[in-house]
């Protein structure tokens, strides 16, 4: 028999019990919908981390104020005075991975426009920041190096600020005061929405960091510095030469507590992708079970199927059929309940993870590969549970099974 007869003979035999049939690739359907659906789940939030992770800036480095310690008491990060606009300076003069640093400092300040009001953090920075952060602008644009020199009153908002206090008015050219200070609002950013750690990245103001310091905080250091490393893997090349730099510049002896933090957000991103990955993996480890329990069930069909046809086997031994073709038979059989199943349970499981995104609002990412893979594992399984049952009925004997009833 060729391959068509074959498939031909292994769907007529499984049409002649069809609710049998059903029900016997239901387990493969559910294992497999279960896989893709569990996958997709998986991939989505493994994604929606990295998007997070992404928004924080292009291959970012944090650097921060330290911890000091005073009379031996080690007070908590930022504690330190020591990390100064120089330093900054230093960074971007000798630091060879690195594209652009920008400083930070920060104040919680009462926001006011005209009868409007909103509590949020003032952050005193350079043009630079917004390049280093990769944040577009949605209006207007950022302040100049010029106003940075000047201490001017000019102001950038974040898309939570705009909403609170313009609403739909145009912000651009509006006076906002900030404490007794009035500024010039010349930007509004494009929405972040929440960062990796659940905050607003979009309910803060930044200023130029001279007007912070001159007229806000009275404050002469930095709290932070956001460096942008010229690649991913140039990150932590930056992230040791920063090091050395401020090691050198603030005088630490071999042995000293360093007086600031260097944090690659690389490391973040790498070990949240791993996370997911174990997520992704438990979860299609678990769903796969399911494909276990369905191959079992194919196992047992194929046996019953086999005990059935006693004399149908007998007769096609007896008029020349091999145990190779007998053996094809049965396999082939198995092989397309699986792949049908598994068909089938592709579709359910591409619905039913476009269900979970629309009704539950869990971001959902259906890879091909994993379609692929679990309609080869389906098949794989049918192969599996099927050689058995197909070889017992290729070893049968056929005189015993022409006298069988």
């Amino acid at each position: 028999m060729d391959f068509s007869n074959i498939i031909t003979v292994a769907l007529r035999a499984l049409a002649r019990n069809k609710m049998r049939s059903i029900l016997t690739m239901l387990g493969i359907v559910i294992g497999v919908a279960a896989v893709i659906a569990m996958v997709a789940i998986g991939q989505g939030a493994q994604s929606q981390v990295q998007k997070q992770i992404a928004s924080m800036g292009s291959n970012l480095l944090f650097v921060s104020a330290g911890s000091v310690n005073a009379s031996g008491i080690r007070m908590g990060s930022g504690a330190t005075k020591t990390l100064v606009d120089s330093d900054v300076q230093a960074i971007l003069r000798e630091c060879q991975a690195c594209a652009a640093a920008a400083p930070g400092s920060g104040s919680s300040q009462q926001v006011v426009y005209a009868g409007q009001n909103w509590m949020t953090r003032i952050n005193g920075t350079t043009p630079d920041y917004f390049t280093v952060r990769d944040w577009p602008f949605a209006e207007g644009g950022s302040f100049s190096t010029d106003d940075v020199r000047l201490a001017a009153n000019v102001a950038v908002i974040g898309e939570t600020v705009r909403q609170n206090l313009f609403g739909s008015q145009e912000p651009i050219g509006q006076t906002i005061r900030i404490g007794n200070n009035p500024f010039i609002v010349v930007g509004v950013l494009v929405a972040k929405g929440q960062s990796g750690m659940g905050a607003d990245q979009d309910d803060a103001v930044f200023i130029p960091i001279t007007t912070l310091q001159k007229k806000i905080t009275g404050q002469d250091w930095l709290q932070n510095v956001m460096v942008s490393a010229k690649s991913q893997v140039a990150s932590y090349a930056a992230q040791q030469q920063i090091t050395a730099i401020l090691h050198d510049r603030h005088r630490i002896q071999p042995g000293e507590d360093n007086d600031f933090f260097v944090r690659n957000l690389a490391d973040v991103a790498q070990l949240a992708d791993q996370s997911s990955q174990v997520l992704t993996m438990l979860l299609a480890s678990i769903a796969s079970v399911s494909l276990l329990v369905g191959g079992i069930g194919i196992m047992n069909i194929m046996l019953v199927s086999v005990t059935e046809r006693t004399r149908e086997i007998g007769i096609r031994i007896a008029i020349g059929a091999t145990e190779e073709d007998v053996q094809r038979q049965f396999l082939t059989e198995s092989m397309v309940m699986s792949l049908m199943g598994g068909i089938i349970g592709v579709m359910l499981g591409l619905g039913a993870s476009i269900v979970i995104s629309n009704a539950l609002k869990w971001p959902v990412l259906v890879s091909p590969l994993s379609i692929v893979v679990a309609v080869a594992f389906s098949i794989a399984v049918g192969v599996f549970f099927g050689y058995y049952p197909a070889k017992k009925a290729s070893r049968l004997d056929p005189i015993e099974a022409l006298r069988y009833e």
